[in-house]
């Protein structure tokens, strides 16, 4: 029989992809190229006690964001029930796909031939559990996984097979100021995760080295398999000459005449230094940043919006998307002069990764993983240092044979995260869990 790993779709279920998105569907991806079946569990407002059809329409509702809100009532009577069904758990159910329902437009959100099953807002009701009785929320299948392991920290675990929880990084508590997570809540989660996990799962040294230290983990119950992501397959689909034309046709941007950054606009990115050194610079070349805002995005935008209200020029070299599809994005990687991230701390760093597998040139910052991400294919500056970030823009505006030179040396260096090396890694952790080691 073949194994079964079963992850959770917390954040595939999102509108609009995150990082961890894409860790998940990657992993379920590299899941089924080892020979094993992918499961993927979520928490849709869906009653187990809907017909199978009902369940699959519901489904992809959920997914597609036009799921109703429930009323007051409605929720007080869900909590009531929670409050004392919770310590006793909750039933995993099936929701089949019969293909009723047309559902290619989700083909990018949703991992390759994953069965998909579901608990009645699992998320919402572990969160509420964990708060109240500090404890993990316990779900069963009737056939069960061979491993349960959860993309992302969350206060579930599955009863009679070994979980293991992935812990990106630790930027909520290394630097609490930039995220909103309530700290307490997050530090008992994590505390959590070790405690019911056979193994923590991370994706740099720099994350291990960090659970490690801040957690008293015995380093062998963490396990580095790294990132995987095969951007430069995607890009197959059109050729350099078509990405190039789609981002002049749609955003109005010459190849070559842009630095593009990508991500969330909130204080960790440090986009706000960013558009700092950039106007200082005085460059002819634009900024492109493509980013919904987040919180405390208005702090990080307020030296770009007050530029806009005066009206001075300056603001015009600056072009603000707050969202690219997919196939949109990895063209404008592609027809960028360079992608720049000087992030104040990842935990992996997927932007340069994926920059870096296009054969675009990169900048990124020397704290957290991101150097041990880019090694020496990228420009590294101090994120906290506003003139070394300028002079790195400057750096790599003016120098033709350093960006070709970044552009191959960053290809090879992708290959260090690529599809096999991730695959070996996952393989290794799974026996090792399946084993008892």
């Amino acid at each position: 029989m073949k194994r079964v790993v079963a992850i959770d779709g917390h954040n595939l279920a999102l509108q609009r992809g995150t990082g961890v998105a894409t860790y998940a569907k990657n992993l379920a991806d590299n899941i089924v190229e080892l020979g094993w079946d992918a499961w993927t569990l979520y928490g849709a407002p869906i009653s187990p006690k809907y017909n199978n059809l009902v369940r699959e329409i519901s489904f992809f509702d959920y997914l597609g964001g036009t799921a109703k809100k429930r009323g007051t009532i409605a929720d007080a009577y869900d909590f009531t029930k929670e409050f004392f069904r919770a310590p006793f758990g909750y039933e995993a159910f099936k929701v089949p796909l019969s293909g009723m329902v047309e559902s290619r437009r989700f083909e990018s959100r949703l991992p390759q031939e994953a069965a998909i099953y579901n608990v009645q807002n699992l998320f919402n009701v572990a969160r509420r559990y964990f708060a109240r009785h500090k404890k993990f929320l316990p779900v069963r299948f009737d056939n069960p996984p061979d491993v349960m392991h959860w993309t992302y920290p969350l206060p579930v675990r599955v009863v009679g097979v070994p979980n293991i929880y992935t812990i990106h990084d630790l930027v909520p508590l290394r630097l609490p100021y930039t995220t909103l997570d309530n700290k307490r809540f997050y530090y008992r989660l994590i505390k959590g995760c070790i405690q019911n996990g056979e193994r923590i799962c991370t994706v740099s040294e720099r994350s291990k080295d960090d659970i490690r230290l801040m957690f008293d983990v015995p380093e062998r119950r963490i396990v580095n398999t790294y990132q995987s992501v095969e951007t430069n397959l995607s890009a197959r689909q059109k050729t350099l000459e078509e990405a190039e034309q789609e981002v002049e046709g749609i955003y109005g941007l010459k190849p070559k005449s842009y630095f593009l950054f990508f991500g969330a606009i909130e204080p960790k990115k440090n986009v706000s230094r960013l558009i700092e050194a950039f106007l200082a610079a005085r460059l002819n070349t634009k900024l492109v940043i493509v980013g919904s805002r987040a919180w405390k995005s208005d702090d990080e935008m307020r030296l770009y919006d007050s530029i806009e209200k005066k009206n001075s020029g300056e603001g015009d070299k600056i072009h603000i998307f707050d969202y690219a599809p997919r196939p949109f994005l990895i063209s404008l990687i592609r027809a960028a002069k360079a992608v720049v991230f000087p992030s104040l701390y990842e935990g992996f760093g997927l932007p340069v990764l994926e920059a870096m597998q296009l054969g675009t040139p990169t900048l990124c910052s020397n704290g957290g993983s991101l150097p041990e991400i880019a090694g020496s294919a990228s420009i590294c500056v101090d994120p906290y240092d506003i003139g070394d970030i300028r002079r790195g823009l400057e750096m790599l505006d003016a120098d033709e044979s350093l960006r070709s030179r970044f552009s191959v040396e960053g290809i090879v260096r992708a290959r260090i995260f690529g599809a096999e090396s991730y695959r070996k890694k996952l393989q290794s952790l799974y026996d090792e869990v399946l084993t008892g080691n």
